[in-house]
C-alpha cells in the first residue's frame, strides 16, 4: 500500500520538476522517496495558491490536515507524509508549517520593495524546503549543515523568480525588489510593458549576484553530505545556475520565454560533477540521470 502512495510522489516530482528529479534520483532508498514526499507537498502547497481551481485543497485545508496529520484522509499525500516522519524522525514539522505561511503571504503581500523583504519570503517558502531536506539527506545536524540548506533554498528561490518574472506579472506579483528597480533605473511601468533594456538586465544581474552568492555558502559544507546526497546537492545547484545561463543566453527576455537546461545540459553537468565522487558511485548515478 505504502509502496503506491509513494510511487505517486515520484509521479508528481516527474511531472513537476525534472531538475529537481534528476538531481535526486541517484539517492539510496528511503532517501530518495522522502525526497519525493516533501517534493510532493511543497508542490501541493505552492499549487494551492498559485492555480486554486485545480488544488484539491486550499492553503489553509492543507494547513488544518496537516495539523491533525495523524487522522488526515483523503488524499495520498498524508499516509506519505505520516511516512516521512516515521522513517526519519529527526524531521521537524515546523518547516512545513513556515512554508505554508510563506505561501499564505503571496495571497495579499505581492509587490516587494525590499531585498530584506525578498530574503524573508524567500525564507519561508524555500529556505525551509532546505532545512526538510536536511535530516533525509544525512544522518547527523548541525548549526553549519542548518544554514547551507537554508543558502541553497534561497539561492534556488531567487532563480525562480528571475526565470518567472513575466508569469508572476500576469498574477499580478512583482518579486523584484522596487529598491534594486530604482537603484538601475528601471520603472514599474516598464517591467509592465516587458521592457528588456540595460536597466531590467542590470536588475536581473544583481538578483543573479544574489543566487550565486547563497549557492556558493550553500555548497561550502557540501563534503561532509554522504557522497550520494553530496553529489545530489551539488547536481540540484547545478541545474538552478544552469537556468540563470539560459536567462543570459536569451538575452534575459523572461517575459517572452520560459528559462530551462536541456537534457543533454544536465548530463554534461551530471558528468562533471560525476567525476569528483569515486567509483562505483559515479556509474549508478549514470544510470539515473538517464
Amino acid at each position: 500500500m505504502i509502496e503506491q502512495t509513494l510511487l505517486k510522489c515520484e509521479e508528481m516530482i516527474q511531472r513537476g520538476s525534472s531538475s529537481f528529479y534528476k538531481a535526486f534520483a541517484g539517492l539510496p532508498s528511503p532517501r530518495r522517496e522522502a525526497v519525493h514526499v516533501i517534493y510532493a507537498f511543497c508542490r501541493m502547497i505552492d499549487d494551492s495558491v498559485d492555480e486554486p481551481e485545480e488544488s484539491p485543497y486550499s492553503i489553509f485545508e492543507l494547513r488544518s490536515h496537516f495539523q491533525n496529520l495523524d487522522h488526515a484522509e483523503g488524499h495520498f499525500i498524508w499516509p506519505a507524509l505520516r511516512w516521512l516522519f516515521e522513517n526519519f524522525p529527526q524531521s521537524s514539522k515546523d518547516q512545513f508549517m513556515l512554508q505554508m505561511q510563506g505561501q499564505v503571504r503571496d495571497l495579499s503581500f505581492t509587490h516587494y520593495e525590499t531585498m530584506d523583504q525578498l530574503e524573508s519570503y524567500c525564507y519561508l517558502v524555500a529556505g525551509t524546503v532546505g532545512e526538510m531536506l536536511l535530516p533525509v539527506l544525512r544522518d547527523d545536524s548541525n548549526e553549519e549543515a542548518q544554514s547551507a540548506g537554508i543558502a541553497l533554498g534561497m539561492g534556488m528561490q531567487i532563480v525562480n523568480i528571475i526565470r518567472d518574472v513575466g508569469e508572476d506579472l500576469t498574477r499580478g506579483r512583482r518579486y523584484l525588489p522596487l529598491e534594486v528597480m530604482e537603484k538601475h533605473g528601471y520603472t514599474q511601468q516598464e517591467l509592465e510593458r516587458n521592457v528588456v533594456n540595460d536597466r531590467f538586465i542590470a536588475v536581473l544581474q544583481e538578483l543573479k549576484g544574489a543566487a550565486l552568492d547563497w549557492f556558493k555558502e550553500g555548497l561550502d559544507n557540501v563534503h561532509t553530505y554522504p557522497p550520494e546526497s553530496g553529489m545530489a546537492v551539488e547536481l540540484a545547484a547545478a541545474f538552478y545556475a544552469g537556468i540563470l545561463d539560459d536567462v543570459a543566453a536569451s538575452g534575459y527576455d523572461v517575459f517572452r520565454r520560459r528559462a530551462y537546461v536541456s537534457d543533454e545540459a544536465k548530463l554534461l553537468m551530471f558528468r562533471r560533477t560525476a567525476a569528483r565522487y569515486p567509483s562505483p558511485f559515479g556509474g549508478k548515478g549514470a544510470a539515473a540521470v538517464h
